[in-house]
């Protein structure tokens, strides 16, 4: 932008010379993604702020990480600017953009003039409007489809993960190659039905991790879905969509499926209530599977009290057609009592750990220290099961579409392939005791539990972080998978991060078939916790 062209911009006309020309070179450097600049005009220390739609970052180093994975912004013009002396070398700036591909937005700042110059001490952005998130929606409608007019859910929208069926629209996996190589649905999957005859309306279909086989939350193709909780970090995965949707108020109910943690994992880095069902309790017909033997849906909501609503409907008998009735204990509430495993505790971080002791103290529970044993002879022998399913699932299709995925997701599928009948048959035997074991702690007691090691990542953490990340994460999610147990996670704890202070969940898992009384128990450990 020239001087004259900035001088022809109304209202730069009141604004002190110096400080317009810092306001246009700031511009300048938005404009060419110049991160170095960039983080040179935001004033340094832990007091500079930024926010936007997405939410709101304290520090300058969390807004420096955040701009590093934003990727610039499109070609605009300052149409208008508003200046407003705030005191002593203190001003706002209030500025109007045009963007050249259509749409208006709001910048507001606070400049303080310091030392080096003239500096943004905070900062609020209200970008150009935008018809839908693409990172979380594949199809979206207000509503997509009208559901009952009538009914306990009245009301309330909800996000398909993009693993079910919906008549009329093809399944995508996450995947653009696989939505094109598949036709569209004939029928409804029952567990969408299920929603959408007690009331819900569907809202659209969100995104996955590609074919389900992550837990991180991003997508090589679509983008990754922002985290509604934390901004510039990871959402989780692979219900990475609805949880999105969910957490910025997008939709009220995530449909979702939970393998290893796929409904846990992004509840926890969202701060929401999360559920993954008893397996086998709701059908999976008409969902794409990962790996048969530990696929289960479950459900996503922004409080208890609306994930209570989901549950008492869908998983009763008058509420589905799909559902056996959830076995006879599940009308009584489960024992105030828990069982906490000590090799989670031993693995989380330091933060996660205090702020769940401190959670413990307050419950005023019966609570016991219990051994599951090595949490990496849960996870490897559920490696190997899983990876021999998921093989058996998608291996054709992978071998008709070389080169069709994401590399993390490829290499993923690349061990699986290797996985041979002798490793998996050792595995399955390996998981039996292991089953049996939870499933006689859970007899008299709830686990109870830390979702996942800490805050989530940041979306620019490097590979070897996020992986060794992820595998811890298994290691704490993988048990209730393996004995099949129904699994909350419920948003109680709240710990620091780079990003600020960050959510993580804390799980409560209890014996087979108990899922309505478990999310009664959640509700009140939170209520006790408060």
């Amino acid at each position: 932008m020239t001087e004259t062209e900035a001088m022809a911009i109304p209202g730069t006309d009141g604004v002190p010379a110096d400080l317009l020309d810092a306001f246009l070179a700031y511009e300048r450097a938005i404009l060419d993604n110049d991160l170095d600049a960039l983080d040179g005009w935001f004033a340094p220390g832990a007091g500079t702020m930024r926010g936007d739609d997405a939410g709101l970052l304290v520090g300058h180093d969390a807004i420096s990480a955040f701009r590093s994975l934003r990727g610039g912004v499109s070609s605009r013009v300052i149409e208008r600017i508003e200046h407003r002396p705030l005191g002593e070398d203190v001003a706002l700036l209030v500025s109007v953009s045009r963007f050249a591909i259509g749409g208006r937005g709001l910048q507001t700042q606070v400049w303080q003039k310091t030392a080096d110059g003239w500096r943004i001490t905070a900062a609020h952005v209200s970008p150009r409007p935008q018809a839908f998130n693409r990172a979380i929606w594949r199809t979206v409608g207000d509503p997509l489809f009208q559901g009952a007019w009538e009914g306990p859910l009245e009301g309330l929208t909800v996000a398909v993960k993009d693993l079910f069926a919906i008549k009329g629209y093809r399944i995508g996996a996450g995947n653009p190659a696989y939505l094109e190589s598949v036709k569209a649905e004939s029928s409804t999957a029952p567990a969408v039905s299920d929603l959408l005859r007690g009331g819900a309306s569907l809202r659209g279909i969100a995104r996955t991790d590609e074919f389900a086989y992550s837990v991180a939350g991003d997508n090589a193709h679509y983008g990754t879905p922002p985290n509604g909780a934390l901004p510039g970090a990871l959402p989780g995965g692979s219900s990475s969509g609805p949880a999105a949707a969910v957490a910025t108020g997008q939709a009220d109910i995530g449909l979702a499926t939970d393998t290893a943690g796929s409904v846990r994992v992004p509840a926890s880095y969202q701060g929401l209530w999360g559920i993954r069902t008893t397996h086998g309790l709701v059908p999976r017909q008409g969902m794409l599977p990962l790996a048969q033997s530990f696929d289960t849906v479950g459900w996503l909501t922004r409080d208890g009290a609306t994930l209570q609503r989901v549950v008492d409907w869908c998983l009763s008998y008058d509420g589905s057609e799909s559902t056996e009735r959830v076995l006879g204990e599940s009308g009584a509430d489960l024992p105030w009592r828990f069982a906490v495993p000590i090799e989670v505790l031993d693995i989380v971080e330091p933060a996660t750990r205090d702020a769940f002791e401190a959670l413990l103290a307050r419950l005023e529970a019966p609570v016991e220290r219990v051994s599951i044993g090595d949490l990496a002879g849960w996870q490897e022998p559920f490696r190997v099961v899983q990876g021999a399913e998921a093989w058996r699932n998608n291996g054709d299709w992978l071998r008709d579409h070389p080169g069709s995925t994401g590399a993390a997701v490829a290499d993923r599928f690349r061990a699986a392939s290797q996985i041979s009948a002798d490793d998996e048959t050792a595995a399955r035997a390996a998981l039996e005791p292991l089953a049996e074991r939870l499933h006689g702690l859970l007899r008299d007691a709830t686990l109870l539990l830390p979702t996942v090691p800490g805050p989530a990542p940041l979306r620019t953490a490097d590979g070897a972080a996020v992986d060794a990340l992820r595998t811890a994460t298994l290691r704490m999610t993988t048990p209730a998978a393996v004995a099949g147990a129904p699994a909350v996670s419920a948003p109680l704890l709240t710990v620091p991060s780079s990003l600020g202070p960050a959510p993580v969940g804390v799980c409560l898992v209890s014996r087979p078939g108990t899922d309505i009384a478990l999310v009664r128990l959640a509700r009140r450990v939170a209520e006790a916790a408060a």
